[in-house]
């Protein structure tokens, strides 16, 4: 049974996980708090890049030689995987601590199987604190492993009666500075931020992250299936990020040469002609180690998403404005009866200046009820 301590310790360990969000792709995001023998904190970590010391290592160096005899607590299975670092698993025997207490185990078939190395060396293991919280912590990282795609979070911005741009198409600014700014933040925390080629026209998007210091720059992402909204001078092709543009594989490849873009991808186009297969462009995503996708894309590019069925997480922006005509949010989703509405579970709203932001998922059907 897990002490008082030890459970403020694990909120703790959640909250420094967060501060790697879109920094730790393909890993997941890890905090690690370490207890003495007397229950005090004696160090913390978390995994800061991929690459570099996992949540533990950071976490047992600050604490030295108080971590013998103490408790580990940890948001995710300690691994048991020697790859870029070595397994934390054993850096925990090797420390000496008597206990560690984890939150959510790992999925990763390849990494997994440290409680069990933990145990074997005589190690006292506990499962499941506050697992609720840190799984939605890590909720990328782990829908990627279990889906082998990207988690997507669609964004939006718009009016009180759902309207994206004014009838005239113009749109800056429907929300105020404050949305804008938390829009970055949603940007500092994904690998990769997607937009269309309707956006790319209308808006010239920049897509990097401002105003953070020392954020990791998303992938910029523009689908341009036709290889004709991405012009030299476009500021997505600036220095401050790396970019993808997505185009049609069928196309000309002298077309690709104009834009100027240092790299270019050619996907299959969907079946119906219309766009980039969404699950050949969030494969490709993966595969570039991508586990978060923010979209940013119009109503066009957001409606294939959710007619693929790839949306987690919808995240909007809402200005007390009315406009009255003007383009939706959301365009042609395969949806064609109420029946077939992707109905949502809000999980947070708040106030963003003189905003709402309004966060939901998709709900889980209910069971057939039995007669």
């Amino acid at each position: 049974m897990a002490t008082a301590a030890e459970a403020a310790a694990m909120r703790q360990a959640i909250t420094l996980a967060a501060r790697a969000l879109g920094a730790t792709s393909p890993n997941p995001v890890v905090g690690c708090v370490i207890l003495d023998a007397a229950g005090t904190v004696a160090g913390e970590g978390y995994h800061q890049r991929a690459g570099g010391p996992h949540a533990e290592v950071h976490a047992l160096r600050a604490a030295g030689d108080r971590a013998r005899g103490g408790t580990a607590v940890v948001t995710l299975e300690p691994c048991d995987h020697t790859g870029r670092t070595g397994p934390c698993s054993q850096a925990l025997v090797d420390a000496g601590v008597s206990r560690v207490v984890y939150a959510v185990p790992d999925p990763n078939a390849e990494a997994s199987g440290g409680a069990q190395r933990l145990r074997e060396a005589g190690v006292d293991v506990e499962q499941g604190l506050l697992e609720d919280e840190a799984r939605a912590g890590n909720i990328a990282w782990l829908t990627a492993v279990d889906t082998g795609r990207p988690y997507v979070t669609w964004k939006y911005a718009a009016t009180l009666d759902g309207r994206i741009a004014a009838a005239d198409r113009s749109s800056r600014w429907i929300t105020s500075p404050e949305s804008r700014a938390d829009v970055h933040r949603l940007r500092a925390e994904s690998d990769a931020v997607v937009v269309g080629s309707g956006t790319q026209r209308a808006d010239d998007p920049h897509l990097a992250v401002r105003g953070i210091d020392g954020a990791v720059q998303p992938l910029r992402v523009v689908v341009d299936t036709e290889a004709a909204a991405v012009t030299p001078g476009a500021r997505v092709l600036d220095a401050a990020a790396e970019t993808v543009v997505v185009v049609a594989d069928d196309l000309d490849p002298d077309l690709l040469v104009e834009t100027g873009a240092g790299e270019h991808w050619s996907l299959p186009r969907a079946k119906d002609g219309k766009g980039i297969d969404i699950p050949s462009l969030l494969t490709a995503l993966y595969d570039r180690g991508v586990r978060s996708v923010l979209l940013e894309g119009g109503p066009t590019l957001a409606g294939a998403f959710v007619a693929a069925g790839a949306v987690d997480r919808v995240v909007g922006y809402v200005a007390p404005v009315l406009l009255g005509a003007g383009p939706h949010a959301l365009g042609e989703a395969g949806i064609s009866t109420i029946a077939d509405a992707l109905r949502l579970d809000v999980t947070e709203t708040v106030r963003i200046g003189p905003d709402l932001r309004i966060t939901a998922v998709p709900a889980v059907p209910s069971a057939p009820k039995e007669h």
